[in-house]
Parts: C-alpha cells; structure tokens; sequence
C-alpha cells in the first residue's frame, strides 16, 4: 500500500515533515521493488535519517 503525508505509518510519525516525506518516498519505492512493508518502512526511517543528518537538518518533529 503506498502511503502519502496524509496516511503513513505510526513509526513515521516522529520525524519531523521532510524527513517523513523523505521516508514516504523511499518506502514507497521500496515496495514497488518488491520488499515487504516491515522491512521497508525500517530501510526508509533508517535511509531518510541519514539523508537529514548529511544536510544538518532536524530528525524530530
């Protein structure tokens, strides 16, 4: 199921809003590849924390 900022997953819902919209884009690519919800949701917090912390930008809402 792919998700937007409207509707995405609870463990999403710390991170501050490009970061979520970051995690959502990457999540979302990861399940058309194939990778399963859990695993892709885990990948893409991980991926997008990353992403903000290269560009010095806030992790938490």
């Amino acid at each position: 199921m792919p998700w937007n900022e409207a509707d995405f997953p609870a463990s999403m819902r710390h991170l501050a809003p490009p970061v979520r919209a970051k995690a959502i884009a990457i999540a979302n690519a990861l399940l058309a590849e194939g990778v399963d919800e859990g695993g892709a949701i885990r990948i893409a917090v991980a991926k997008a924390e990353a992403w903000a912390q290269q560009r010095g930008l806030p992790l938490r809402a």
